[in-house]
């Protein structure tokens, strides 16, 4: 990867490639029974999964696979009579996937191990499959091993087994080392298993992208692009309008509902849920927030961490920094910009306004050009905008400050005192006017 960071901690489809395996796994069995083996970096990894509530063991000494497996086995041995194996950077393997090929281990007659394997047009630095006569799995070849015959399988090990869980403990505390590299390896334990007269099977799947592994950022670019196709052509399926989806992304965890439009380079992030009948503008940005039904974001707008309520408004050009609430009917307008705000129902901020820490109230107009000014150079303070009061173009609210409900403040105010309900606040020099002045300058 040439990174520094760990693989598994490295994201495609919105999320660490560790947490979309524990999430497989989570589906297949509960948390109290997932147990992620952590080496390197292994206090982010944990970072990473722990809120999933799985088990964490430590590979001190990262000395194989199999090593990794046999590190796990205080945890889990004498719990279950299947052991299900997957690896950390292989993300896109689905649920359903990982079901039947347990499905096939159970309904074996006796098999020590099931395998999950595909056909790859170029199976290079993949371990090759080899059968019996009578289609079991006779062994797995490692490519620095293929004889010239054997380089030309095209069936491969992804490295994802269904174990019965006996056999697997016995074949690991007595494998030896594997002789090229001193190491413990899973695909070992298959020819211990055949050894020991137990057959292996093999679970072909037809799509190998499922079992695509990340070695380089060209495979997680390429992992990336399978998780946004799958993404997209399932919000489609289920009702949504996709505008060129190729150019929309969208993350694994986001939810849109029925008969909304996402317009083309539009980007939906993390824990995003969009309600019914919405529309998100062209190459808009929609982070870890919550859009009610009927609500429009126009083209080049950014909503992170906010809430939008039904019917409401926000763009284009728009921007919602983190921590606000736009209450129903409430319209966003064009390059505005709140942090910590709260736009109540029916009111509107239209136009160039800066509106942080701040609290509207319903039905007010907050004018082109207003500033809230939340800090004083040490902290921040709030506003706070009663119902129907009305914010002339160009006022400046220095916080802390209070404007009274039904209360007009003039254009160009400055407001640095309170203001009572109903009242008039004009915050503004008296304008001289010099006649004659500009000429008797140029002359």
């Amino acid at each position: 990867m040439k990174s520094r960071r760990a693989k598994v901690l490295h994201r495609a489809g919105g999320l660490t490639l560790i947490e979309h395996v524990a999430g497989v796994a989570i589906a297949m069995a509960p948390p109290e029974r997932v147990v992620v083996v952590v080496g390197h970096q292994s206090g982010d990894v944990e970072k990473a999964v722990g809120r999933l509530g799985v088990r964490f063991v430590q590979q001190r000494e990262q000395r194989g696979t199999g090593h990794a497996v046999l590190m796990a086995r205080p945890e889990i041995e004498g719990k279950s009579e299947h052991i299900l194996s997957l690896y950390g950077d292989c993300p896109l393997i689905r649920v359903e996937t990982l079901r039947r090929l347990v499905a096939a281990q159970e309904a074996s007659a006796g098999a020590g191990a099931t395998l999950i394997t595909t056909v790859l047009d170029d199976p290079t630095g993949y371990g090759r499959i080899l059968h019996d006569g009578k289609g079991r799995v006779d062994g797995i070849v490692e490519e620095k091993a293929c004889t010239p015959e054997q380089k030309k399988i095209r069936e491969v090990n992804p490295g994802v087994y269904c174990f019965r869980s006996a056999p697997l403990w016995s074949a690991l505390a007595t494998m030896p080392p594997n002789p090229a590299a001193g190491e413990f390896y899973l695909t070992d334990v298959i020819g211990i298993l055949r050894r020991q007269g137990l057959p292996v099977l093999a679970y072909p799947i037809p799509d190998a992208s499922e079992v695509l592994g990340i070695n380089t950022r060209v495979e997680l670019a390429a992992v990336d692009r399978v998780f946004r196709d799958r993404k997209v052509s399932e919000l489609m399926l289920a009702g949504v309008t996709i505008e060129k989806p190729e150019t929309v992304t969208v993350d694994s965890g986001v939810t849109v509902g029925m008969d909304s439009v996402i317009e083309p380079f539009a980007q939906l992030q993390g824990a995003t849920a969009i309600g019914e009948n919405c529309r998100v503008g062209a190459a808009s940005i929609v982070s870890d927030s919550t859009l009610e039904d009927e609500v429009e974001v126009g083209a080049f707008s950014i909503v992170n961490q906010s809430r939008v309520g039904r019917g409401a408004k926000v763009g284009p050009f728009a921007r919602l920094r983190f921590d606000n609430e736009i209450a129903p009917g409430a319209q966003v307008g064009n390059f505005v910009e709140m942090k910590k705000a709260r736009l109540g129902r029916a009111s509107k901020a239209l136009h160039l306004a800066y509106l942080g820490d701040t609290s509207i109230g319903e039905e007010a107009n907050i004018g082109a050009g207003t500033i809230t000014c939340n800090y004083d150079g040490t902290a921040k303070h709030r506003t706070k905008i009663g119902d129907r009061a009305f914010v002339g173009s160009n006022s400046t609210l220095v916080a802390p400050v209070e404007v009274g409900d039904g209360s007009y403040l003039a254009a160009g105010s400055v407001i640095t005192d309170a203001v009572p309900a109903d009242a008039l606040a004009l915050g503004r020099a008296r304008q001289v006017v010099k006649e004659g002045w500009a000429r008797r300058r140029r002359k």
